[in-house]
């Protein structure tokens, strides 16, 4: 083989390589790590989801303990009730979520927790109930879980900035946009009035 033919062929293997094969390796590297990260996200938005679950399936046993103490507080009571329907009717789709629909959400369920913060004070009232062994667990089971709920939250924030970091990095961005990664939204500040409810007494 005379030696610039050897020179052609290895020109042309090292332009495959470099201009064809390493970008075409790059980019499947990259849309599998997105992938990976994307459903990391999604994984987590369902423990978020699990929490929140959790305490909805709190608040009917709670409500029926204070409605056997709390006769006279029934627009309490229906409040919460009223309060968990609508949350519970509320469902995002991870790989649809935007911000605007993890805003009437989290509102929806601020709504909840403002709602059971109004049931825990009306509580204060009622000595009996405060004893109640039956209220003491699901008081304890309560708190428990609004405080995995702020745990989860935080992880599914830290998650989605971590995907929406590599979507947005040179050059995993190019392959990302060829490929529909969307940014995710994150998990806003509580209003105040919206605050997981205090109960301690």
């Amino acid at each position: 083989m005379k030696k610039s033919t050897i020179i052609i062929l290895v020109s042309v293997a090292a332009f495959l390589f470099l201009f064809i094969l390493l970008p075409i390796g790059y980019g499947i590297g990259s849309y599998n790590k997105l992938v990976t990260s994307e459903e990391t996200v999604n994984s987590q938005w369902a423990n978020v989801e699990s929490q929140y679950q959790r305490r909805a399936d709190l608040i009917p046993n709670l409500v029926q303990t204070v409605k056997g103490y709390a006769t006279h507080e029934s627009s309490t009571l229906e409040g919460v009730m009223e309060a968990r329907a609508k949350a519970t009717q509320i469902t995002i789709d991870p790989k649809n979520m935007t911000p605007e629909k993890l805003q009437q959400y989290q509102a929806a369920q601020g709504q909840v927790g403002a709602a059971l913060g109004r049931l825990m004070v009306v509580s204060e009232n009622y000595p009996n109930l405060k004893a109640n062994e039956n209220f003491l667990e699901l008081q304890a089971q309560l708190e428990g879980t609004e405080n995995r709920i702020a745990v989860e939250r935080g992880r599914f924030n830290e998650l989605a900035k971590s995907f929406n970091t590599d979507i947005r990095r040179f050059p995993t961005n190019i392959v990302a946009g060829m490929t529909g990664f969307q940014k995710k939204p994150y998990f806003e500040a509580e209003k105040a009035a919206a605050k997981a409810p205090a109960v301690k007494f």
